[in-house]
């Protein structure tokens, strides 16, 4: 009888045994699981600070951002690091835990097979960020200007080419969304909106555009993309989709009826041609563009082009009348001096360009070879000799097809009467403001902006005779040295 009880108790002593080795192998088995779990997790977010650490210099440090901006830079960067602290200290407890339980931790378990997968997984990454010499030579052409500059004849030089996707005033559409003093604080943070969407879009990421058009994108699918029929390359197939019925278009195209366009057809597009280029006359300010000319994804070009202030000046009177009538009142009513804040704000709009003229003339480091400076009237007079001086700068081959447009669109028998065409007697069209200007609102554009004058060789008019002499000339001739 003792001896069955001897061996009953034996039994319940064994099977605890098993309970109890049963629970202890679960609790292991847990324990390395979370520990492999939080090992992953701390790999995730060594990935995300490393990446995020990999970012360019501070804002600050580039174009003299909002400190607001860096300090949510940094911020995010602070929690990260602390993510990171708290990571490794759970790690280094597990581990301690692993070793009392006589359990080798995984990651030393794995060894030099682990590492060995973690760098080839970290050398697959880096791909991504693309090289800085890409397998083409894609170009990024920025055509910088002011408006009545003849920005949209000068860009049709490059709108007219077949392998360039070419954009007209993307940037009007931020504009027209985001409102920003013309001064200050206000203007660095425009010029940064301006930088950055314009960074996208060369990538041919169009996307940036939708938030800042009005109304939104509906499935990428938009009716009013500015000035569209300015652009080919919105007109071309595939992204000229089949026509809709009863649906606007405000800006259509010029020579076939198209669909509401279609963003993701025109990123495509975009990707698919050789060079991308766009005119843009609401960046003022070239330094801000150093990021971009530093991006290893483009290989920026900057045509800067300028005309006499005195001709932008006529010219924006007529082309924007509503917002001159202090001038024109100030002309029709013969009084002596002119409203000083009309003065200061064409002296400053003078300034800013020169000071982005003499930082590209300087030529530093970041700008060496990216900078080219051109003026209307050379182009007016010259048309065809500096188109093939433009291509030669931006390192895109000319051909036949823009050559052709330009001998047919520069030698009209008399202009369009469109503000914004693009047809004209070229040789004519650059000195015409001269015989209608009167030489008092002249000596007030001398008297603002003669600094600027004199950096691109334009010549003051002593009197009212010699404004309006054919036979005195206003320019200063120039060479390449307009060519950096």
């Amino acid at each position: 009888m003792e001896k069955r009880l001897t061996v009953a108790q034996d039994c319940r002593d064994f099977v605890h045994s098993l309970r109890m080795r049963s629970r202890y192998a679960l609790f292991l088995a847990f324990v390395v699981v979370v520990f492999v779990f939080i090992e992953k997790e701390n790999k995730i977010i060594s990935r995300v600070s490393h990446r995020l650490k990999q970012i360019p210099q501070s804002l600050a440090d580039a174009n003299g951002t909002d400190p607001a901006l860096i300090l949510a830079e940094n911020a995010s960067l602070l929690s990260l690091s602390e993510l990171d602290a708290a990571f490794s200290e759970l790690q280094s407890r597990l581990h301690n835990l692993s070793l009392q339980l006589g359990v080798e931790p995984a990651s030393e378990a794995e060894g030099a097979g682990r590492e060995q997968e973690a760098e080839a997984e970290t050398e697959t990454e880096k791909p991504s960020r693309p090289s800085s010499a890409p397998r083409r030579q894609r170009r990024h052409v920025l055509l910088m200007a002011t408006t009545r500059t003849g920005s949209s004849f000068v860009g049709e030089f490059f709108n007219q080419q077949g392998n360039i996707f070419y954009l007209f005033e993307p940037l009007w559409h931020i504009e027209r969304t985001v409102s920003f003093e013309q001064r200050g604080a206000s203007a660095a943070g425009s010029a940064l909106v301006y930088r950055d969407v314009l960074q996208q879009l060369f990538l041919c990421d169009l996307y940036v555009l939708e938030p800042f058009i009005s109304p939104v994108p509906e499935a990428h699918l938009t009716q009013f993309m500015f000035r569209r029929g300015s652009s080919r390359s919105l007109c071309e197939d595939p992204v000229c989709t089949p026509f809709v019925k009863k649906v606007f278009e405000k800006y259509h195209c010029k020579d076939r009826r198209c669909g509401p366009l279609n963003v993701t057809l025109a990123a495509e597009a975009c990707r698919r041609k050789d060079h991308m280029a766009l005119k843009a006359v609401r960046i003022r300010q070239l330094e801000f563009l150093q990021p971009l000319a530093e991006d290893p994804r483009l290989d920026l070009r900057v045509i800067q082009l300028v005309r006499d202030p005195r001709a932008v000046l006529a010219s924006r009177m007529v082309a924007f009348a509503g917002k001159y009538e202090t001038w024109k009142k100030w002309l029709a009513e013969g009084q002596d001096q002119l409203r000083e804040e009309e003065v200061q704000r064409l002296r400053g709009n003078c300034e800013s360009i020169r000071l982005s003229a003499e930082l590209g003339l300087r030529q530093p480091t970041w700008l060496r070879g990216r900078y080219m400076l051109v003026r209307y009237e050379d182009v007016a007079r010259r048309p065809l000799q500096k188109a093939r001086e433009m291509y030669r700068f931006a390192g895109i081959p000319l051909t036949p097809q823009v050559e052709d447009w330009i001998q047919k669109n520069t030698q009209a028998a008399l202009d369009s009467s469109g503000i914004y065409s693009t047809q004209k007697n070229s040789s004519e069209q650059f000195e015409k403001w001269r015989f209608s200007m009167p030489f008092k609102l002249a000596q007030v554009v001398q008297a603002a902006c003669a600094p600027t004058m004199r950096l691109f060789g334009y010549k003051l008019a002593k009197d009212a005779a010699s404004l309006t002499n054919r036979s005195i000339s206003l320019l200063e001739e120039r060479g390449t040295f307009w060519v950096t």
